[in-house]
């Protein structure tokens, strides 16, 4: 393919040509739209390629530099689905600040005083589901998508793809197989007259964690969790033996039987996640946010909004799963300490923890953009994250010096790119423009930042 130039000389004129403002609300007043020499169907390599300034309405113009723009085209250029599909990538989410509680990285109560602090009344907790992220974006039919994309007649409806915009499922049978329960689904729940929409773009997770992440499981986790566990029990065997015969190694048998539990507390962590399928069958959708259809965005809906309404589809169809959830009152200590305590339960039962978010969609104070969401995650969750012997005191006092700041930052740009991509193309923006945003996502992702937060 030649990078240079992608022609889509075949798509539908109206997704190629300026809005009808030809403007746009940036922070600093109106700013026009830029302009196309030639033919406006041309995808070029130059929109996305070297550093970009982006403007957003959300964060004002984010910056990107040259060898971050050139890793997003490599992945795009050689990974990603039809580029007529891609219309959003979501964003990076940062966790709590941590805690001080003893035996905790995080906790909630950090994760609700960075909103009380920063002036939000009232936040929506959410179960976290541990699996991959995924969007999803669904159009009535074959002829639906085709007049909307610009995608090829061939009864082809909807994609589904990961956060890096590469297809979801591996196996086409299995791909078509989703698109057409999800449509069935947005079907039977009338989604297509009560958005008066064609098509339909959510944002989800899928479970079981093994659905997308087989490998990373095979050739990371496991082999950690079985070279652990027959190291230890050696070490043990061996140190029991040698104690047997007099030598004073009550310390060192301590140590390595603390490891040793927490080895296998790591290995059920993990093996939690994951289940045999079979198909579609064991596969469940968790979609939290409904992010656009045929001329809007919903980013001025609140969460509890979007859970109501996602949760019809669960009610359509068993391959769907509400999302559980509460509203909390930021003011009410009781409240806040029931939140806690909710956490706990889903964790303690083997959830991997939740997500706070604030009430309205996007949160700002005064100019201030704050986080669109934080995760807090679980104490045996977070032994797949730092290692199956975290908690032990000499670790968890290192990892609570971690640094919140280049992700918190990351998490508020990609937010905005994201949310910028789909205001261009509800508005009818030339795809160019919209893969401006979307490219500056995928950009931002190869900026360095500990993979752990």
């Amino acid at each position: 393919m030649d990078v240079d130039r992608v022609d889509l000389a075949d798509h539908p004129r109206r997704l190629f040509t300026p809005s009808p403002s030809e403007m746009e609300r940036g922070p600093g007043g109106r700013v026009p739209v830029p302009q196309r020499d030639g033919a406006a169907t041309l995808l070029r390599a130059d929109d996305v390629l070297g550093k970009q300034i982006v403007a957003t309405r959300l964060l004002g113009n984010v910056v990107l530099e040259a060898d971050r723009t050139a890793a997003a085209l490599e992945v795009m250029s050689r990974f990603a689905l039809d580029p007529r599909w891609l219309m959003y990538l979501p964003p990076t989410m940062s966790p709590s600040e941590t805690t001080k509680r003893e035996g905790y990285l995080e906790y909630p109560t950090e994760a609700l005083a960075y909103y009380r602090q920063n002036g939000v009344a009232t936040v929506v907790c959410e179960e976290k589901h541990m699996g991959s992220r995924a969007v999803l974006v669904i159009a009535r039919d074959g002829a639906a998508a085709a007049r909307r994309f610009g995608v090829p007649a061939d009864g082809t409806n909807g994609v589904c793809y990961t956060r890096t915009g590469r297809q979801f499922f591996d196996d086409p049978a299995l791909n078509d197989a989703l698109i057409a329960r999800v449509t069935a689904a947005l079907t039977a729940a009338d989604a297509w007259g009560r958005y008066a929409t064609d098509w339909i773009c959510l944002d989800a997770e899928i479970l079981p964690w093994n659905a997308k992440a087989q490998g990373l499981l095979r050739d990371q986790y496991a082999p950690v969790g079985a070279a652990g566990a027959a190291a230890l029990a050696a070490a043990v065997a061996v140190t029991q033996a040698a104690a047997q015969r007099g030598l004073d190694l009550a310390p060192l048998l301590e140590r390595l039987q603390a490891q040793q539990t927490a080895i296998a507390r790591y290995t059920e962590a993990y093996r939690r996640y994951c289940w045999d399928l079979d198909g579609l069958s064991g596969v469940r959708v968790a979609p939290f946010h409904l992010l656009a259809t045929e001329g809007q965005t919903y980013l001025d809906r609140d969460h509890l909004w979007h859970m109501a309404e996602l949760a019809r589809l669960a009610e359509a169809d068993p391959l769907f799963l509400a999302t559980a959830h509460r509203a909390v009152d930021l003011a009410d200590e009781a409240a806040c300490a029931a939140a806690a305590a909710w956490w706990e339960e889903l964790t303690d039962a083997g959830g991997e923890g939740m997500v706070v978010k604030p009430l309205s969609f996007v949160a700002q104070r005064g100019r201030k953009l704050l986080q669109p969401a934080i995760k807090c995650r679980g104490r045996e969750y977070l032994r797949i994250i730092y290692g199956p012997d975290y908690l032990l005191p000499a670790h968890l006092d290192r990892l609570r010096s971690r640094n919140l700041a280049t992700k918190r930052q990351l998490a508020l740009r990609e937010f905005a790119l994201g949310a910028e991509a789909l205001a261009r193309c509800v508005a009818g923006e030339p795809l160019w423009r919209v893969h401006q945003a979307v490219f500056g996502v995928l950009a931002l992702e190869s900026e360095p930042v500990d993979p752990r937060l």
